[in-house]
């Protein structure tokens, strides 16, 4: 049987309340933290679903370990091994289906309304409630990649997910536990500073993402428990999932 591998790009940015979440149902994770030395796997065959965390680099860079995850969510799309791609993560996902990622018409920092596109597939991974308020941090964008189907959009950055068979990428943290909404609303570098000046409405100050945070976060962590259940779904489909032993 296989876990679950997850790539991680930046020590501060890894699983929050995915890791919890798989934990909790003992499935099996292989996290992967590039930053911390450790290589990304060459192949998926030893693993039944993958996720791609964020990070604050480009999907653009030229850093080798963003081309390896480009490249195992091309032989996930081609083996079927389910992929779900967070910020970073599914910009990674775009890129690599020839997507262009570049600047976000407005750069987006904190809790924000994302109003879903009605369709099965919107249905399927969102739920029937037309909007959802999902954290974002976030000054670039993905195009919408050929072949998929746009399931979210917003005022400020149209491209919110997609999905493409089993495989969903977000613009948005919906792993977001707790512990990351407490370090990165303390974080306010000169980058959030430059972006907040020109983008108030979108970009928010940390006393603002942490008072949103405290009525906000059990929803989102709902929808994280939807969205998520869906993607392992199609992984244990496959009959491959390891889990951990009772």
């Amino acid at each position: 049987m296989k876990p679950v591998l997850v790539l991680q790009h930046l020590s501060a940015d890894g699983p929050g309340y995915l890791g919890r979440w798989l934990a909790a149902r003992g499935l099996v994770m292989d996290v992967r933290n590039t930053e911390a030395g450790q290589s990304f796997p060459a192949h998926l065959a030893d693993h039944s679903a993958l996720a791609i965390l964020g990070g604050e680099m480009s999907a653009n860079d030229p850093l080798p370990s963003l081309r390896q995850a480009e490249a195992l969510f091309l032989e996930a799309v081609r083996d079927g091994v389910p992929t779900i791609g967070h910020c970073l993560g599914g910009q990674l996902m775009a890129r690599a289906l020839g997507a262009r990622i570049g600047d976000s018409p407005v750069p987006e920092v904190g809790f924000q309304a994302v109003r879903l596109r009605p369709g099965p597939q919107s249905e399927a991974w969102f739920g029937l409630e037309p909007a959802h308020r999902v954290f974002h941090w976030h000054y670039e964008a993905f195009d919408l990649p050929p072949g998929a189907e746009a399931l979210a959009t917003n005022a400020a950055c149209p491209h919110q997910a997609f999905a493409i068979g089993p495989h969903l990428g977000m613009q948005f943290h919906i792993e977001l536990d707790e512990d990351k909404l407490t370090r990165w609303s303390h974080d306010e570098g000169e980058r959030f500073q430059r972006a907040r000046a020109a983008h108030p409405r979108q970009v928010h100050d940390g006393v603002r993402m942490r008072r949103d945070g405290a009525t906000l976060l059990g929803a989102h962590q709902a929808l994280a428990d939807r969205i998520y259940g869906r993607w392992i779904a199609a992984a244990e489909r496959r009959g491959v999932i390891a889990r951990q032993a009772s």
